[in-house]
C-alpha cells in the first residue's frame, strides 16, 4: 500500500513513522510511506499556504490552490482515498480501518488553523474522519493513529497476520485475557485451563472470557457484534444479557 501524508509539519512523523511495525512494513516493502510538506507547493516567496477567511473571523484558512497543486502532482491511483482529518467527520473505528486497508492508496490531509478552503473538501476529499470528540492542535496525530491501525492489517506487516484477528474490536468484541510465564507470580496463578493442553477447551474459555469482558466494559458492542447462538446462550445464562432488538 502507498500512503501519502500532506502536512505543514513533516518533522512530526520522523519518530513515530520510523519505529516498530511501521518501520518493518516499510523495510519489507509492504508500505510505501511518503511525507509531503504542503509548503513545497506554495507560490509565495515566504512559502505561505494560508490566508484570511472571506467574511472575516478569527484564524486563517489553508488555500485551495496549494492543496490542489499538491494532490494533482501525486497522480493518485484509481480508488485512492483522500482523507481529511477533521473533528466534524465520521468517527474512526476498527470497521473503518479494515475498509481503508483494502484501498490501493491513502492520502491524509492534516489540517491546521481554521482548516482547508471548503473547495478542497467538496472536490478532492473522499473521506472526512475524526478520532474522537475533542480538539487537537492539528491533524498530524490523528493521521498517525489511523496509519498505525491500518498498516498492521496489511499482509506482511506483522509476522502472524492471525494475531491481528484476535485484537479487541477486530471481531466486534474485546480481546480475552493473556498470560505468560511464570505460571505462579506472587501467588496469582494462570488459569489451569490455559495449561491443560486442551486446545478446544482453551478456545472455548477464551471466547467466553472475551464475551464477559465485553459485557462488563463495553456492553454496547454486543448489540452489533456477530454473535453465534452459543455466544448468546452463554451471555444470557451467565450475565442475563439479551439483545435490545
Amino acid at each position: 500500500m502507498r500512503i501519502d501524508v500532506v502536512t505543514l509539519f513533516p518533522g512530526m512523523f520522523e519518530g513515530p513513522m520510523s519505529e516498530s511495525i511501521i518501520k518493518r512494513a516499510q523495510e519489507a516493502q509492504v508500505l510505501d510511506l511518503r511525507i509531503t510538506d504542503l509548503r513545497d507547493y506554495s507560490k509565495d516567496k515566504h512559502r505561505k499556504v494560508d490566508d484570511r477567511p472571506f467574511g472575516g473571523g478569527a484564524g486563517m484558512v489553508i488555500k485551495a490552490e496549494v492543496v490542489f497543486d499538491c494532490l494533482e502532482a501525486m497522480e493518485l491511483a484509481p480508488g485512492a482515498r483522500v482523507i481529511l482529518t477533521d473533528p466534524k467527520g465520521k468517527t474512526f473505528n476498527q470497521k473503518l480501518a479494515n475498509e481503508l486497508a483494502e484501498a490501493p492508496q491513502l492520502v491524509f490531509l492534516c489540517g491546521h488553523y481554521e482548516g482547508f478552503d471548503e473547495r478542497v473538501r467538496e472536490h478532492m476529499v473522499t473521506d472526512e474522519i475524526s478520532i474522537g470528540d475533542y480538539v487537537l492542535t492539528g491533524g498530524e496525530l490523528p493521521a498517525m493513529v489511523m496509519i498505525d491501525s491500518v498498516v498492521r492489517l496489511l499482509p506482511g506487516a506483522i509476522g502472524k497476520i492471525e494475531s491481528t484477528h484476535e485484537d479487541s474490536f477486530y471481531t466486534g468484541i474485546l480481546d480475552y485475557p493473556h498470560y505468560t510465564q511464570p505460571a505462579n507470580y506472587r501467588g496469582w496463578e494462570v488459569p489451569e485451563i490455559l495449561r491443560s493442553g486442551n486446545h478446544g477447551a482453551i478456545a472455548k474459555w477464551r471466547r467466553e472470557q472475551a464475551l464477559l469482558r465485553t459485557f462488563e466494559r463495553r456492553p454496547d458492542l454486543l448489540e452489533s457484534a456477530p454473535l453465534t447462538k452459543e455466544d448468546r446462550k452463554f451471555l444470557k445464562d451467565r450475565c442475563g444479557w439479551v439483545p435490545s432488538v
